[in-house]
């Protein structure tokens, strides 16, 4: 009893320090949030750059965390609930949680240090429309700064990396670059959905002109690098035959797993039969 009473308490403390975590990179967040960029010079030469129309969002601030946090993470809870997987669905929401808190901090410390100007920057600075003798912006001063923060994009990054997991959790649930789902295109079509409406919502800060097509594709590219980071952090490689099973499910059962993946079980029917332990958990 006291083993067991010791791994709960291993446990507690593992599930508070991830949680601390989280909160810690989301205050982080949002301090950056709050920062001042860099004041990059705007040569004469460079303005007709930041001369775009001023539009409005196609997919605001507040819908973009809907689609790259919320709808990703109910989908998770959804799934865990139908398959009564408490195991894999604490695994994955923080490994969600922790991808999306990752690329909010990485994102927003570019922009600051780098201060490239918005493609509407010019209607920010100068809403007038003429250049003051001076040549200092007379706009409303929050809009300058956020005018300030175009690289990379953040709805870019945030769309790629929260969709982007979502995209490689199917892929492990389905197997799809494994034996048994191979030749079943349903399964990688599903699985591209999520990253596919990440690239469509990526694109409307370009027609929006939010963004120059630059901002975008770093933008991407770092959402789709914390996407897999964390995602690996807590799941094998989508080519291994225990790919749709976290990490905490299956250490219990084999010490060296990269070195005896031919002999993990494949279904949680088949981990109950051989660990005891890791049944009461799943």
């Amino acid at each position: 009893m006291s083993k067991m009473a010791a791994k709960l308490r291993n446990g507690s403390y593992h599930l508070l320090a991830e949680i601390g975590a989280r909160i810690l990179l989301f205050a982080i967040f949002v301090a950056l949030e709050y920062t001042a960029p860099f004041v990059r010079v705007i040569h004469q030469e460079e303005m007709w750059l930041y001369q775009n129309p001023k539009s409005e969002n196609t997919i605001s601030t507040e819908i973009l965390f809907v689609i790259s946090a919320i709808i990703p993470s109910a989908l998770i809870l959804i799934l865990a609930f139908l398959r009564k997987d408490k195991v894999d669905g604490t695994q994955a929401i923080l490994a969600l949680s922790l991808t999306l808190g990752l690329n909010g901090d990485v994102t927003n410390i570019i922009k600051i240090l780098v201060g490239r100007p918005r493609p509407d920057f010019f209607w920010r600075c100068y809403p007038n429309g003429s250049i003051p003798p001076t040549q200092q912006c007379d706009g409303d001063p929050d809009e300058i700064q956020e005018g300030r923060k175009s690289f990379p994009s953040g709805h870019s990054s945030f769309a790629f990396s929260g969709l982007g997991f979502l995209s490689l959790y199917f892929a492990g649930k389905l197997h799809c670059f494994q034996a048994q789902g191979r030749g079943q295109g349903w399964k990688l079509c599903v699985a591209l959905v999520p990253v596919t409406c990440a690239l469509a919502l990526a694109l409307t800060r370009y027609s929006d002109y939010r963004h120059h097509w630059q901002d975008i594709i770093i933008g991407g590219i770092l959402g789709l690098f914390f996407a897999y980071l964390c995602y690996r952090q807590y799941y094998p490689a989508l080519n291994r035959p225990h790919c749709h099973m976290p990490y905490c499910a299956i250490t219990p059962i084999i010490k060296h797993v990269d070195e005896h993946d031919h002999l993990l079980p494949m279904t949680v029917r088949e981990i109950k039969a051989v660990h005891p332990v890791v049944a009461k958990s799943l």
